[in-house]
């Protein structure tokens, strides 16, 4: 047997004996002869009301086994292309490929449980969208409100925009916490929109023990929709007179993952992502403990507490209705005087 109580146990002793030395005190006084042994039992009960509600808050349980739990002792920077050509209809037969991130960043999620996650978004500039944590759905709800830049404000972008607010982060989490492993996720389509070469990553590369490069888009390419920041709009971006398309540039990305010392991998929507193992720092089910698992109990002392409080509203239904039934006669004898009076 375990408790959890929901408060301290002994605000919850104050909170509970002043009652119970009064229904005690009512036991031992007690009312006239007559009725002592039905108010003695009247109080008894709601003594009991009060013993049952106190072991209710203690909250009993007993154990019902084990299961193990993982711990993934990593940082995991994720790095996203949030240009106009991420939201590309060319994911799944026709849908933005921001669509494909979001999946596999939930799948990322689900591999390396316990992990701390930071996300840092790139268009024409790079934005730490959120810093280290375990909060996983932090992370999942920054990307579901993620979207592409305002296409009326475009400029073009650089593929390698990220790379010097990359290697910070994981510096600065090499330095916190040097015993942890770091790995980096790469997402986006590598497409260069500026006259300039793309900057490289390698500076990132020595605080880096595993991750993926991950492409999305096609060869053929896919159009594009104009956004506002929020939402995408009807037409679609045009480029002499016809729809603009996007086309994934494998080269890019490929070079951006030796730069990192990480896998690229193609991804479309029929296929499964195949993630790295976590770096053997990451702690196993032996190391990261187990978690016990709790049977409540104290639903079976409310089952008793509905049963006392039922009780307690039969009898007073009783007495109110005994009360009704010895009032009634003395009103019609009290009426027949007068009446006889009349005649």
């Amino acid at each position: 047997m375990i408790l959890q109580p929901v408060l301290n146990p002994v605000l919850l002793v104050l909170l509970c004996a002043p009652l119970a030395v009064l229904a005690v005190w009512a036991i031992v006084k007690g009312p006239g002869q007559e009725r002592a042994h039905a108010g003695r039992s009247i109080w008894a009960l709601r003594l009991g009301m009060i013993v049952v509600v106190f072991v209710m808050l203690l909250r009993p349980g007993i154990p019902g086994g084990t299961s193990q739990t993982l711990a993934t002792d990593t940082d995991i920077v994720i790095v996203v292309d949030t240009t106009a050509s991420i939201a590309a209809e060319d994911w799944a037969g026709g849908e933005p490929r921001l669509n494909g991130v979001r999946a596999d960043v939930q799948a990322i999620v689900d591999e390396y449980p316990g992990a701390r996650f930071a996300l840092i978004s790139f268009d024409a500039t790079a934005q730490l969208r959120l810093p280290l944590t375990t909060d996983a759905t932090a992370l999942m709800s920054s990307l579901d409100v993620m979207s592409p830049e305002v296409t009326d404000q475009s400029r073009g972008s650089s593929i390698g925009i990220a790379n010097r607010m990359l290697a910070d982060t994981l510096s600065a989490a090499a330095t916190a916490a040097p015993e942890r492993s770091r790995m980096v996720f790469y997402l986006g389509d590598g497409e260069q929109t500026t006259s300039s070469e793309p900057e490289s990553f390698a500076a990132a590369s020595k605080y880096v023990d595993g991750g993926a490069v991950l492409g999305y888009g096609t060869t053929e390419g896919g159009p594009m929709r104009k956004t506002t920041g929020t939402s995408a709009e009807g037409e679609y971006i045009e480029y002499q007179g016809a729809p603009a398309m996007s086309v994934r540039d494998e080269d890019n990305l490929r070079q951006i993952s030796e730069q990192l010392g990480v896998e690229y991998q193609e991804r479309s929507a029929d296929a499964e992502i195949a993630l790295p193992e976590a770096p053997t720092s990451t702690t196993d089910y032996a190391s990261s403990g187990e978690v016990g698992n709790v049977i409540e109990l104290y639903w079976i002392l409310a089952l008793v507490l509905i049963a006392m409080v039922g009780i307690e509203l039969a009898r007073a239904t009783m007495l109110v209705t005994r009360l009704r039934g010895l009032t009634a006669p003395r009103r019609s004898s009290a009426r027949q005087p007068s009446e006889g009076g009349g005649r």
